[in-house]
């Protein structure tokens, strides 16, 4: 998340009425609801991880095994676990 002064974006009134709550300090505006997005859904690291985690799954059902799996991925065994039984 990127920081904007507000000097930048909002009109001179409404700073002043901001001013009133918040001097000199952070506030975070969340999108509207209908604009939310998931986690990862915007940089398509969750896409990513997906992709990266049916690769692993695939290369166990082929015997490859958990400890081998966690070396290639730099992962934990108990990282490897979890992608393999839990999808």
């Amino acid at each position: 998340m990127k920081y904007i002064n507000a000097k930048t974006i909002l009109p001179k009134a409404l700073i002043e009425e901001l001013q009133n709550y918040v001097q000199a300090g952070y506030i975070y505006v969340p999108a509207k609801e209908e604009q939310h997005r998931s986690w990862g859904e915007v940089s398509g690291y969750r896409e990513e991880l997906e992709k990266r985690n049916k690769k692993i799954r695939m290369e166990y059902g082929q015997g490859i095994s958990v400890e081998e799996l966690a070396c290639r991925y730099c992962l934990s065994i108990s990282a490897i676990r979890k992608i393999i039984y839990h999808k």
